[in-house]
């Protein structure tokens, strides 16, 4: 199956005067990880085509845009988390460009099409900060919902996997009232945007279209295993997309520092095995050194190989309760 590797020096103008957790360096782990594992060459990196002003303003309002392009002619913080610099506004559209040819390309052919971008996007609500966050978490504009947008263009309806550490509060807010938009989200519970809640739903006439799996601090591979196993997949069987979109974060790798979850390569190897299925289109979000050198390529390396082998598992008993409360929750729409 192809890999394709949408990628452009771009995404390193937007960059923060001083230490920032979200570099340009970021990147610089990403391309060592995969080039170490044999996944990245000349031959699988493609440029992007940058989304126009016009694009964006599909899934953001006027408003925020405005903003975002007249604050980036220089230097300054959009709130404690958050920066913009004089390369964010053409990195931002090449990001949003690079997620919607990796969903274009997804649907043309099965593989897996990665979109290695910055700034991520997945915070990002319609006019910014999405279900009362008290920041934007590093994200200017929600690729991951760019994509979606453009798959429920392109086939009806679409489905969003988010594993990032962090809920993506960005794209649930922006679907949250389109039941075309399935959006499961598993993610470290209580933290940074403090959303994200095994009964939070979807809007009215969207019910069950949008699923959280707050998970226990502390997680492991077991964790997450179980509730992939539980509640990701046969939802996924249920829906049996063609393509899936994927917002990719590693920062719930063990030694990533701004969470407390201890996956390693396991899980995500054991993710990517699960999901070769289906076309995938992989946006990046979090992971900020070692999630990103190992479980980034350990995720292509799983889907490419496509060989699904799981040892028994221990879930903690927080997690096997989460797991029941999302189930019993969504046993209304689903067939969990």
């Amino acid at each position: 199956m192809p890999l394709r590797i949408f990628y452009s020096p771009i995404f390193r103008e937007h960059k923060p005067e001083g230490y920032h957790p979200e570099n340009p360096t970021r990147l610089d782990y990403a391309i060592r990880g995969l080039s170490e594992n044999g996944l990245w060459n000349e031959e699988n990196v493609l440029e992007p085509v940058p989304a126009s002003p016009s694009d964006v303003l599909l899934i953001h309002d006027g408003d925020y845009v405005n903003r975002i392009r007249e604050l980036a002619a220089g230097f300054t913080y959009l709130d404690p988390d958050t920066y913009v610099s004089p390369g964010t506004w053409e990195a931002a559209l090449t990001a949003l460009g690079a997620a919607r040819d990796a969903v274009k390309f997804a649907v043309k052919e099965k593989g897996l099409y990665l979109a290695l971008v910055r700034p991520p996007g997945h915070h990002a609500g319609r006019s910014g900060r999405a279900f009362n966050a008290s920041t934007l978490g590093f994200c200017i504009f929600n690729n991951a919902a760019f994509a979606a947008y453009t798959l429920r263009e392109l086939e009806g309806n679409a489905v969003v996997i988010d594993f990032d550490a962090h809920h993506g509060n960005g794209t649930q807010e922006i679907f949250w009232n389109d039941p075309a938009v399935v959006h499961i989200d598993l993610h470290e519970r209580d933290i940074y945007p403090w959303s994200g809640y095994e009964y939070d739903v979807g809007g009215k006439d969207a019910e069950g279209s949008k699923v959280n799996v707050p998970m226990p601090h502390y997680s492991g591979d077991d964790d997450y295993i179980l509730a992939w196993e539980e509640i990701v997949l046969p939802i996924l069987g249920e829906r049996d997309p063609s393509v899936v979109v994927v917002s990719a974060g590693f920062d719930g790798f063990l030694g990533e520092s701004l969470t407390t979850l201890r996956l390693t390569e396991r899980f995500f190897s054991y993710a990517g095995s699960t999901l070769s299925r289906y076309s995938l289109a992989v946006i990046f979000e979090g992971g900020y050194n070692i999630g990103l050198m190992k479980g980034l390529p350990a995720f292509i390396k799983g889907y490419l190989d496509g060989r699904t082998e799981r040892s028994p598992i221990k879930p903690g008993y927080e997690t096997l309760s989460t797991v029941q409360r999302v189930i019993s929750v969504h046993r209304n729409w689903w067939g969990l």
